[in-house]
């Protein structure tokens, strides 16, 4: 190939100075922080939630499925190019991937965090450091914004204050403080990010009720097939509700669940729609569901083969793939040995699509 794959989801790992030295004076003394644990190894204390973060899960990438353990890690031995963007390049080489678009990791589970002016200090001290990571090298280390939502109003503020830091999209907590996204009171908040150019994502484990991991129905590893569905959700709410109906240049990111379940999600949406929607009292739609999951719709999925196998019974411009470095669901740094056996089948316009020019064209990152 003369070219190389875009990762449309990857992240970095928060150093243990992220949020003190970013954040608001009145929440420094409780901004999250690493302590060594004696038997969990570094974690991340963060006020107000139950459950520290480990880090050995969300740096695990590149090691063997028998020897990934949830604890024991420490933050001088994980990758160091999660917080430290001068050796960030390299591992992007050695994946031979060509640029990532970046997402948080503690950051993911502070959206669920109930304390909404605790959520918003956090936030805003982690796009104050995430800039100055991306601007090492702003064409291969693509930024996402983070926004605590906790009125709409406010989130407008956000999304010109995230345009204005150079970041390329936002990452949206799965729970807002104001109603719902369904809410049509949600209107000049959608009306603003397609003024700014500025696509929204929905990651997983940003939804309350999300990780089922902690108490699954079942062996702990059953947990784990259920935190797709949180994403899944949001995307069906906004086509039901007439999000896209109203604003049809609106374009969203379903991050990181998966995307071979699309096609028959699609279809069970048409047929709800056409079978139960008098009953179930839904909204009239001037089209089919599926018309507006397939165009405001993207998805980005890692080693996912059902998903490359479905590719034509999607949108040309939806399917998004993505290495996710440094967690432990990685590709990295076989991304080229799944890749080729993976896409093997797809005709040569289409792999380039899926796996370079759909993140580049919803970003609008140079060629």
């Amino acid at each position: 190939m003369d070219w190389r794959p875009i990762s449309a989801d990857s992240h970095i790992t928060e150093p243990p100075e992220c949020y003190r030295d970013h954040i608001e004076p009145a929440f420094r003394e409780r901004a999250p922080h690493v302590v060594r644990h004696d038997s969990m190894g570094d974690i991340y204390i963060v006020d107000g939630m139950k459950a520290p973060v480990p880090m050995g899960l969300v740096a695990a990438a590149g090691v063997a499925p028998k020897d990934i353990r949830v604890g024991g890690a420490k933050f001088e031995d994980l990758h160091r190019s999660g917080w430290d963007p001068s050796t960030r390049l390299q591992d992007q080489d050695r994946d031979g991937v060509a640029a990532e678009i970046i997402y948080p990791t503690v950051g993911m589970l502070i959206c669920n965090h109930p304390d909404f002016d605790y959520k918003k200090a956090c936030f805003d001290a982690y796009n104050r450091w995430l800039q100055a990571y991306c601007a090492h090298s702003p064409d291969r280390l693509i930024g996402m914004g983070q926004t605590a939502m906790r009125t709409v109003a406010e989130g407008i503020e956000d999304l010109q204050r995230i345009k204005a830091m150079g970041f390329r999209g936002v990452m949206m907590p799965g729970n807002p403080g104001e109603k719902d996204y369904d809410d049509p009171a949600y209107d000049p908040f959608w009306e603003a990010a397609i003024a700014l150019e500025l696509p929204l994502s929905w990651h997983i484990l940003t939804t309350s009720g999300d990780n089922s991991l902690t108490k699954p129905r079942g062996p702990k590893i059953n947990g784990f097939l259920s935190i797709i569905r949180g994403c899944q959700d949001i995307m069906g709410m906004l086509v039901f509700s007439g999000v896209f109906e109203r604003h049809p240049a609106l374009r969203v990111v379903c991050v990181e669940a998966d995307a071979g379940w699309a096609p028959h999600f699609m279809y069970r949406m048409d047929h709800a729609y056409k079978r139960h929607r008098y009953w179930m009292k839904g909204k009239e739609l001037a089209r089919m569901p599926s018309d507006y999951f397939r165009e405001n719709i993207a998805l980005t999925f890692q080693d996912d083969w059902t998903a490359f196998q479905f590719a034509d019974q999607l949108a040309p411009q939806q399917l998004m793939w993505a290495n996710d470095f440094p967690h432990s669901d990685s590709t990295w740094p076989w991304s080229q040995d799944v890749l080729a056996e993976q896409t093997a089948h797809l005709t040569p316009d289409l792999r380039k699509r899926i796996l370079r020019d759909n993140v580049a064209e919803l970003y609008k990152l140079a060629a």
